[in-house]
């Protein structure tokens, strides 16, 4: 691997910012202090597993290594009881806001720790009565809804394995993967709201279940107010409901059970169902919510994501409710139906700590300063981000206009949490870096022989110990597992990142190690040209991409949105311009494509695999599903052949 580049070097150079005084948590201070201080990983995993309500006490921490471990065995726990009944039996938190949630149309409700306790208790037991038994796969297809939390913790009560289908998905999307993950039950809203739209959810998925056999029942959550007649198999909410009120007590299970699936979009056509485990998603996403956010009294923790993003789960539907968290939850776009969304949302609801992707930032810088300042936040204590890399200069524009701390955080699908960043009222901050491991992770960064590269070289970013919430098996395909994480470097885990450690022991992700591109011999990451891009102060947001060239054998191309006052033909030159003087000739961008969209997730992660196929292929070769707007693939084409 190659050292970084200058522009690289610019950045990780910068000195640490020490938290502001008035940032600092002091008990917080105190407390990760003694979480580094415990011996060994399982020590402190063992103190994680101490602030959980267990119904059998454990025999032993771990078992196993990297590749086949186990945790707590012996002891039984329901997640559902950690995040839900133990608050709902506390005189003191049964009446806190559970969930604070907000409707794209405008509809406002709050929902208790007592009240959602006794919602999922019902929940439960009304799909008993439909048949699910422990071990069964439910599907839950629905949008940003308060159900959806019930929904996923009367799962977790009665042993049942849920997964999430992401509501932007279509027929097909929502067929194969039911067919993958054998869903004997699904739970759907019949349409969900965005950008003014209502999407037909239980149309989509009376479509999909055609091709999918094993769904016998269908629980249907009435949205709109307007639902029409069920059909055969399927069963109104508020009848499950109905049918469980006498409820149903949360079964003890093994920690180390499958909780749920969360399949992984890609170029396979096959959809990869990653799988998590009971109590290690529990207890690892509780530590998540800890340390990266933290309740403080009076806290409304908005995670701005998408439920069938696993950052929900991880920061709100479990880790949040399991730290007796606030949570605000809202259904639609956050530029709908203006651009002051985001703020009003902040405003109307009080809240105090925000999670979001880095695109979130971006658009409210887009919108500008002028919006910003008309719409103060003075509540706002945090905003933590997570999805994609953060570029210095959003960094620095967030952290000035809101004057919070910004905690930037890296972690995966497979690793179930995110496991390095600065810990919220801590820890100090650097523009563009993840901080260091948190308690409980080890890593190391090595070259593509496996051997430990030195501070500054960029290498492949691999996990060298077990935690809790990593992946444990992919559904139905062990093999799968073993051979797309551990092959490559036996013993470790490879996240298939690349990463840079700094003289301040800060860690650099750069991106998937397959974006690293070879051009005429110089290895560098998209991400890194993409960063400098998108340092162009004529640059609202960018991609970059590598392509297959004849001579070269990779080029970059980008693709950016421009602020609205830029004359398109003059910035595509001095873009051009600035990525040779920041990074060198070697770096020049073979293309600069202007844009005024760009395909993304519903969580706003930018599908650069569908920007390389348009201009390899002139089609999108992969998955599509997981896409917001499918609009933004016909404005992109068109930029790439004018």
């Amino acid at each position: 691997m190659s050292g970084p580049t200058d522009s690289l070097s610019q950045l990780i150079d910068r000195p640490l910012q020490p938290l502001r005084p008035e940032w600092i948590v002091p008990e917080r201070v105190e407390a990760l202090r003694a979480a580094r201080a415990f011996p060994d990983p399982d020590a402190y995993w063992e103190w994680v597993a101490g602030q959980q309500r267990w119904s059998t006490p454990w025999r032993t921490v771990r078992s196993g290594d990297l590749e086949d471990f186990r945790y707590f065995e012996g002891g039984r726990i329901n997640v559902a009881d950690n995040c839900v009944d133990r608050w709902a039996e506390d005189p003191a938190t049964r009446d806190r806001a559970a969930v604070v949630w907000k409707g794209e149309p405008g509809d406002v409700r709050t929902v208790t720790y007592a009240e959602l306790a006794d919602e999922v208790s019902r929940l439960a037991a009304g799909l008993l009565a439909l048949g699910v038994a422990r071990g069964d796969v439910v599907g839950i297809y629905m949008p940003n809804l308060v159900e959806a939390f019930t929904a996923i913790h009367a799962c977790n009560r009665i042993g049942a394995i849920y997964t999430v289908l992401f509501s932007g998905f279509g027929e097909e999307a929502v067929a194969s993967r039911l067919q993958a993950a054998r869903a004997s039950v699904v739970i759907v809203a019949d349409a969900s709201y965005r950008r003014g739209r209502r999407i037909p959810l239980l149309e989509t998925l009376r479509a999909a279940r055609k091709r999918a056999p094993s769904v016998r029942a269908t629980v249907v959550v009435d949205r709109t107010g307007d639902a029409a007649a069920l059909d055969a198999g399927e069963h109104a909410w508020a009848d499950v409901l109905e049918r469980g009120a006498a409820g149903t007590p949360a079964v003890p299970l093994d920690p180390n059970d499958p909780s749920f699936l969360i399949f992984t979009s890609g170029t396979e056509s096959k959809p990869k169902g990653v799988v998590h485990s009971v109590g290690g998603f529990l207890l690892g996403t509780w530590a998540n919510a800890h340390w990266q956010a933290g309740y403080e009294p009076g806290d409304v923790y908005w995670v701005a994501a998408d439920v069938g993003w696993l950052t929900f789960p991880i920061q709100a539907v479990v880790g949040g409710l399991a730290c007796g968290m606030t949570i605000a939850c809202f259904e639609g776009a956050l530029d709908t139906p203006t651009p002051a969304r985001f703020y009003t949302i902040c405003a109307r609801h009080g809240v105090t700590k925000v999670l979001a992707a880095p695109t979130l930032a971006r658009m409210l810088r887009k919108f500008g300063d002028d919006l910003a300042a008309a719409h103060p936040l003075p509540g706002l204590k945090l905003i933590t981000m997570q999805g994609e890399p953060l570029d210095a200069d959003t960094f620095e524009w967030t952290s000035s206009t809101f004057d919070v701390p910004v905690v930037n955080a890296y972690g995966q699908t497979e690793t179930g949490s995110t496991w390095t960043y600065p810990v919220y009222g801590v820890e100090p901050l650097k523009a563009g870096s993840v901080g260091t491991p948190v308690p409980g992770h080890t890593f190391e960064i090595v070259d593509d022989e496996g051997r430990p590269v030195p501070t500054g070289v960029k290498g492949n970013l691999v996990l060298t110990a077990p935690f809790p919430t990593l992946a444990r098996t992919v559904w139905d395909d062990h093999d799968r597992y073993l051979a797309t994480y551990f092959s490559r470097f036996p013993g470790r885990y490879a996240t298939h990142d690349e990463a840079v450690l700094d003289d301040d022991g800060q860690l650099w992700v750069l991106g998937r190690a397959d974006d690293v591109i070879n051009v005429a011999a110089h290895r560098m990451s998209t991400m890194e040209i993409e960063a400098v891009v998108t340092a162009h102060p004529a640059v609202v947001e960018a991609a970059v991409v590598g392509v297959p060239h004849d001579t070269k054998g990779t080029i970059p191309i980008a693709f950016v949105t421009l602020r609205g006052d830029v004359d398109a033909a003059s910035a595509r030159d001095e873009i051009g311009r600035h990525v040779v003087a920041e990074m060198g000739g070697y770096a020049r961008l073979d293309a600069v494509h202007v844009t005024a969209a760009m395909p993304k997730t519903r969580t706003g992660k930018i599908m650069r695999r569908l920007l390389r196929d348009l201009v390899v292929h002139g089609r999108p070769t992969g998955d599509t599903s997981a896409m917001e707007d499918p609009a933004a693939l016909d404005v992109v084409a068109a930029a790439v052949r004018s």
